[in-house]
């Protein structure tokens, strides 16, 4: 691995563990697909939900979150929260 695709990778963990953790806080975010989903369906009942490149950036956002939810499911909160703490205190150490 070159030095600059090793110093991205250590710049770019802590960053996705700090936005896990962010993201972790801000309530239940397993249930955030269902909470997208309801919010979208209610824009598009609107006359600006009548939009093709809106209707694509949500369906981005559905997936997003989707993959988010689904790629943590099997991990418990205790396990998320402790592995987001590793990967900081990791940087920290550096």
């Amino acid at each position: 691995m070159s030095k600059e695709n090793q110093k991205t990778q250590q710049e770019v963990m802590p960053s996705v563990a700090n936005f896990l953790s962010d993201v972790w806080f801000e309530g239940e975010f397993k249930n955030q697909p269902l909470y997208l989903q309801e919010i979208f369906e209610l824009l598009l009942e609107t006359e600006s939900g009548n939009n093709l490149d809106l209707r694509l950036k949500m369906l981005s956002c559905l997936r997003t979150s989707r993959n988010l939810a689904k790629t943590l499911s099997p991990f418990s909160n205790t396990e998320i929260v402790n592995a987001c703490n590793t990967i900081a205190v990791a940087k920290i150490n550096q």
